[in-house]
């Protein structure tokens, strides 16, 4: 992907069907404190060290989720949305977002004010390439900010396997924030319209076959680890188990077989 001539994602929902490369080629950036990382887009983006100061003053100094303050400021940053497509700034964002543990596996909700029925169509699957912010709460949505009760809408039901809380590190402390990263691969499980011009569709995340975001780090994990079933924790103990019992086993018979002959031996000389 090249940084200078391409937006690293879309902004919203309804580019889904917009055939993206994997996003590579940030993580090769040098971790820099924010101010670095946000110099180069100054004449870019209006009063950005304004905003990047202010997060920095709002960011406590022992942020949570082990985090550095200009890692939790990255978060924090108000317009971060304007800055993703810079790779020295998304270098440091998602290197903040993978230390932060994945949330529990849980429903998110996400607003759209049109209509997307057409492009989530069951059994089919898509990616999100943008960082899509999803609440767990559906009366935030009610909100004319982000869903609003009355015209065209399209409510997203989403299962989650990865997303991150960003509440410790947000402006909205009193909002259950969860963050979807770029790449985040999931299938139409069913959709229901409720009512006129409201749309409910009921995604799953599933971990995609092709690697599609790079990691910002050695040893950084995009998804939960995986937890072994007791039968797979146990696969190589049980043969072990029966290997020395066998062991076991061949040691009493030649014990046994040991005593008997001398026995055996001493009546035939006596007889």
């Amino acid at each position: 992907m090249n940084e200078a001539s391409n937006p690293l994602i879309p902004t919203g929902v309804h580019e889904v069907k917009m055939d993206l490369s994997p996003i590579f080629g940030y993580a090769a950036e040098q971790l820099l404190p924010l101010p670095d990382a946000c110099a180069p887009l100054t004449h870019i983006l209006h009063n950005l060290s304004t905003y990047v100061q202010m997060a920095l003053d709002e960011t406590p100094r022992t942020p949570a989720d082990g985090l550095t303050i200009d890692e939790s400021a990255a978060v924090r940053l108000a317009n971060r949305d304007e800055l993703l497509p810079y790779y020295k700034y998304l270098k440091l964002f998602l290197t903040a977002l993978v230390k932060i543990s994945c949330a529990p596996l849980t429903t998110v909700w996400r607003g759209v004010t049109k209509d997307l029925s057409a492009d989530f169509l069951p059994g089919t699957s898509m990616t999100w390439w943008a960082f899509s912010s999803c609440t767990t709460s559906l009366t935030v949505l009610e909100n004319s900010m982000y869903l609003g009760t009355t015209g065209t809408r399209t409510l997203f039901s989403v299962e989650t396997i990865n997303g991150r809380s960003i509440t410790a590190h947000s402006h909205f402390v009193t909002e259950d924030e969860r963050l979807l990263l770029p790449g985040t691969h999931m299938i139409v499980v069913s959709q229901l319209a409720p009512a006129p011009d409201l749309y409910i569709i009921h995604l799953k995340q599933v971990i995609p076959e092709e690697t599609l975001l790079e990691l910002p780090f050695e040893g950084a994990q995009l998804y939960p680890k995986k937890k072994r079933s007791w039968y797979q924790k146990k696969r190589f103990i049980i043969p072990l188990c029966l290997c020395m019992l066998l062991c076991i086993g061949a040691v009493i018979i030649g014990t046994i077989i040991g005593v008997q002959k001398p026995n055996q031996i001493s009546s035939i000389l006596f007889l």
